[in-house]
C-alpha cells in the first residue's frame, strides 16, 4: 500500500504529530521530516517545542495553543490551512489530543471539512501498557483523576466493578494521595506504576497500592517525575443472581433511607456500571413494590 503521505505534497493539511515523551530517539523521521515542511508549528509550550527543534536542526514559525486559547485559534489556523499552507500540532511530549491541547482544534477543522493528518508516534500509556504484565486485550483510560479527594474516590468507586485494566495518569504532587484512593476505593488489586518513561530514570512498580506508597515513604525519589497508573481490573462476578439480589438490596437500603430514585439511580450507576436509565426503572418498581 502507497503511503500518500509520505510528502506534504497537498497543501492545506494539519498534521498531528506524535513527539518523544523522553528519549529524542523516538522521534519518528518522518515527524522529523513534517516538521522541518511545514509553515507553521502550533505547539502546547512553545518554549519547549523550540528545544526540540532545535535539537533537530530546524528553524519553523510557532504559535502557541494550550486549553486557554484553543477555541480562540481555530479561525486564525483555519484561515491560513485555507490558503494552503501545511501546519503541525504539538503537545510539550507524546501524541497530542491524549490528556493533551488539540480536540477543540481538530474537532472543529474536520467540521469545516479540513485535512487532518496523524503522524503516530510515542505515547505514554501505550508504552506504559506493553511492559506492564496487566491485561491489554481491554483496558480503559481515564487520563488524570481529579484534583480534590471527594471527586477522585468518587470517580474510583465509580469504576470499581469494571473488569479493564484501568489506566490512569498521575503528577508527582498527588501520586502518594491517588495510591491511598485507590487502596480505600478498589482494596489490594495489583497496580503497576510506570515513572520516568523512556528517560535516565524509568522505573516500573508493582505490588499494592499499599505496597507502593510505603515504597515512596521509604524512598521519596519514587514520587518524583511523571506518572501512568496501571489498576488490574474488577475479576467477573459469576454468580448474576447473587448481583442481582446485592443490587436490589443497595436499591432498597437507599429508598428506605428516604433518597429519591433519581439519586438512587444515580448512586447506582456510578458505584455498578450500567445506564441510570435502566436503575432508575429498577428503583422505581422496587419503590412500587414496597
Amino acid at each position: 500500500m502507497s503511503d500518500s503521505n509520505s510528502s506534504i505534497s497537498n497543501p492545506g493539511a494539519l498534521y498531528v504529530v506524535a513527539t518523544p515523551i523522553g528519549n529524542l530517539e523516538d522521534l519518528s523521521a518522518r515527524a522529523s521530516r513534517i516538521l522541518g515542511e511545514v509553515t507553521l508549528v502550533a505547539a502546547e509550550d512553545t518554549r519547549h517545542t523550540a528545544r526540540l527543534l532545535r535539537h533537530l536542526g530546524l528553524s519553523v514559525p510557532m504559535l502557541s495553543l494550550h486549553e486557554h486559547n484553543e477555541q480562540a485559534r481555530v479561525d486564525q489556523l483555519d484561515a491560513r490551512l485555507t490558503a494552503g499552507e501545511s501546519l503541525a500540532l504539538v503537545s510539550d511530549a507524546g501524541t497530542p489530543l491524549i490528556s493533551d491541547p488539540g480536540f477543540v482544534l481538530v474537532r472543529e477543522l474536520r467540521a469545516r471539512g479540513r485535512r487532518v493528518v496523524p503522524v503516530p508516534g510515542a505515547c505514554a500509556l501505550v508504552a506504559a501498557l506493553c511492559a506492564a504484565g496487566l491485561p491489554t486485550d481491554r483496558f480503559l483510560f481515564q487520563g488524570f483523576l481529579p484534583a480534590k479527594g471527594g471527586n477522585r474516590r468518587g470517580r474510583l468507586e465509580g469504576l470499581a466493578v469494571r473488569e479493564e485494566t484501568l489506566v490512569f495518569y498521575e503528577s508527582p504532587h498527588r501520586i502518594r494521595d491517588t495510591l491511598a484512593d485507590l487502596d480505600h476505593c478498589l482494596g489490594p488489586r495489583r497496580v503497576v506504576l510506570a515513572r520516568e518513561l523512556t528517560k535516565t530514570f524509568e522505573t516500573f512498580l508493582d505490588g499494592s497500592a499499599a505496597e507502593l506508597l510505603a515504597c515512596m515513604e521509604a524512598d521519596p525519589d519514587q514520587s518524583r517525575g511523571e506518572f501512568v497508573i496501571m489498576v488490574a481490573g474488577a475479576g467477573p462476578r459469576d454468580d448474576q443472581q447473587g448481583t442481582d439480589i446485592e443490587a436490589d438490596a443497595l436499591l432498597a437500603a437507599l429508598l428506605g433511607e428516604g433518597v429519591g430514585v433519581k439519586q438512587t439511580a444515580g448512586v447506582a450507576a456510578r458505584l455498578l456500571g450500567g445506564a441510570r436509565k435502566a436503575w432508575y426503572a429498577r428503583a422505581q418498581s422496587l419503590k412500587d413494590d414496597a
